[in-house]
This record gives C-alpha cells, sequence and structure tokens, in this order.
C-alpha cells in the first residue's frame, strides 16, 4: 500500500492552526471565553449534524423504498460522520471544517470530490472497472499487438467491426461486408 504523505501532512497541519488559533485567542480573551466558545461550537456543530443525519437516513430510506441506489446518501451520512468526530475535536479550526461538511451546500461539492478520487477509484479497482463501465471491449488486455484496450475492435473509431471487411489471417474465417453476404434463395 502506498503512502501519501500529502494527507499525513493535512492531517497533522489541521491540530497545529488550531492550537495557533487558540494560542492568539488566547492573548485576546479570557481562558473561560476561550473554553466557552470552543464547547458552544461543538454544541451546535453536533446538533446541525444530528439534523442532518436524521434528513440523510430519511432520503436513504425513500431511496431503498423505491428502489434506488442512495449513492449520494451514503456518501453524505460519512461526510457527516466525519463531521460529527471533527466537532468532538477541540478546536476552532476542525469546528469550522465540520461545518463546512455539515451544511448541505457545502457538502455537496465534497460529496463530488469523494465520489471522484474515493468511490469510483475504489469501485473500478474491486470490479475491474465493470461499475463504471471501463472494460476491454475485445481482445485481451496487454496482448502485445497493442490494439486491445477500452473500446478496441469495436467499431469505427475503435477499430475493426462488424461489417468492416476484414480478412482473417489464419484463412478460414472471412468477415464479409453487407455487399459481399448474399442469401443461399439467391443462387436460384
Amino acid at each position: 500500500m502506498k503512502i501519501d504523505f500529502r494527507v499525513i501532512a493535512l492531517l497533522l497541519l489541521v491540530p497545529l492552526l488550531d492550537a495557533m488559533l487558540l494560542a492568539v485567542l488566547a492573548t485576546r480573551l479570557s481562558l473561560v471565553a476561550i473554553v466557552a466558545l470552543v464547547v458552544l461550537t461543538a454544541l451546535v456543530g453536533m446538533v446541525l449534524v444530528r439534523a442532518e443525519g436524521r434528513r440523510t437516513l430519511a432520503r436513504l430510506q425513500r431511496k431503498l423504498a423505491t428502489g434506488e441506489m442512495p449513492t449520494n446518501e451514503v456518501v453524505d451520512g460519512a461526510l457527516l460522520l466525519i463531521a460529527g468526530a471533527m466537532f468532538l475535536t477541540p478546536g476552532l479550526v476542525t469546528d469550522f471544517v465540520a461545518l463546512l461538511l455539515a451544511l448541505p451546500p457545502t457538502r455537496y461539492p465534497a460529496r463530488i470530490v469523494v465520489k471522484k478520487y474515493v468511490v469510483t477509484p475504489y469501485l473500478d479497482a474491486k470490479t475491474g472497472g465493470f461499475a463504471t463501465g471501463n472494460v476491454y471491449m475485445g481482445g485481451f488486455p496487454n496482448d502485445g499487438d497493442g490494439s486491445a484496450g477500452p473500446g478496441a475492435g469495436t467499431g469505427p473509431s475503435g477499430g475493426a467491426g462488424p461489417g468492416a471487411g476484414s480478412q482473417s489471417t489464419d484463412g478460414d474465417t472471412i468477415d464479409m461486408d453487407g455487399d459481399e453476404y448474399r442469401n443461399v434463395d439467391d443462387d436460384r
């Protein structure tokens, strides 16, 4: 498994920014005011996450009842779970990021990013491309002649397809165009 050091740097940067912001606020506000502010943002955030979680769960149940796939609702639930964990972490920067994940207008772009960079690559890796349609249409992948690939040998843009009139190299099989094809009744 490859470790992405940018993710580790981001995870270390957020608590550092939280500590720096709390240090700056400590010079301007009293200790009681800072603690009250951190606790208040956490409580308000948890109430918001709870309300949004119920709303998301209701949408998920509606989609399942109609037989639709609740992809957006599942991703929203995961983002709300992350937001709830961030609200419980003391600090104003984490509370701000959690607020962005908890509010529906700002959660939408986060959902799009998660689906593009997390869900889709995961599904491609687990299903061999069948979930997203990135499958090989003809030949074998990496067979050496360079013609196989997504859509290879399937039509006008991907190579020879039905009606291309190409001859087989083994001499036994002939692919004929529509004008070369005749019915048995045509000989009479």
